[in-house]
């Protein structure tokens, strides 16, 4: 735990001062030199601090920028999305939610519950399978090919009988998704449990959260989800606005 505090707090330094030295960020841990150049190496090493080389000060790296960024988009996501699900929630009286991706999961960051939908269960910050839900398929249609073929060649775990766990078929769900503008889930992470969900884009067309609707099979019946597919991807284009798509 003190290696962790000690590499915030060089972080922290550089933040404050702009650029820094070794012997002066050792000053200011109260530590020796010897243990200031590790931590900015293991920093450097992740993109999180970058040396002048012509000067021997040490700067914030691009790898700090990607972290913010990342933390912007979410809260931008976040806030720019409370009026659009909340809308559709209403309109349709099931759970929606934005989940975000994450590495090989999707991750929900936002929920909005209508009035159909009181004892629904809670999806705040859940991290879930790409292959077995409709904002992970989303996810998983707009990567880049080589991206994707990745992820369909790792072991696709079975959660529900219904759960897709050949690339072959998989596959083919992404086509189409990428065709209707939305992807579906029937039971394939939980029994009882169907979902849609829509791509939000961000100002470049870069695909960056999903809107999802979900609920009980018996209301989201497989007939109904083109209906509630193309509702939601109308929520998620105007989502995408609110985010510069566009302009």
């Amino acid at each position: 735990m003190r290696s962790v505090d000690r590499a915030v707090s060089v972080l922290e330094i550089l933040a404050r001062h702009g650029e820094a030295g070794v012997t002066e960020i050792a000053g200011e841990l109260g530590v020796h030199k010897s243990t200031a150049f590790r931590l900015l190496g293991v920093l450097e090493n992740r993109g999180l601090v970058s040396q002048t080389k012509d000067r021997g000060k040490y700067h914030l790296g691009a790898g700090v920028l990607r972290l913010a960024g990342a933390a912007a988009v979410r809260l931008d996501i976040s806030q720019e999305g409370v009026p659009v699900c909340r809308e559709l929630a209403d309109e349709l009286g099931e759970t929606v939610n934005i989940a975000v991706p994450d590495d090989d999961a999707a991750v929900n960051i936002m929920q909005a519950r209508g009035t159909a939908s009181v004892t629904a269960q809670n999806w705040l910050g859940r991290r879930t399978p790409l292959h077995a839900t409709a904002g992970g398929k989303v996810f998983l249609a707009h990567l880049p090919p080589a991206v994707r073929e990745g992820h369909l060649a790792r072991p696709l775990r079975r959660f529900t009988e219904r759960t897709i766990t050949t690339a072959r078929e998989l596959r083919g769900e992404l086509e189409t998704a990428v065709g209707h503008g939305y992807a579906t889930t029937f039971e394939e992470l939980e029994l009882g449990l169907a979902a849609v969900a829509a791509p939000v884009r961000s100002h470049d067309g870069t695909v960056i959260a999903a809107i999802s609707v979900s609920g009980p099979v018996y209301r989201l019946r497989a007939d109904r989800l083109p209906e509630l597919g193309s509702r939601t991807a109308t929520a998620a284009a105007e989502l995408s606005r609110r985010m510069g798509y566009g302009f």
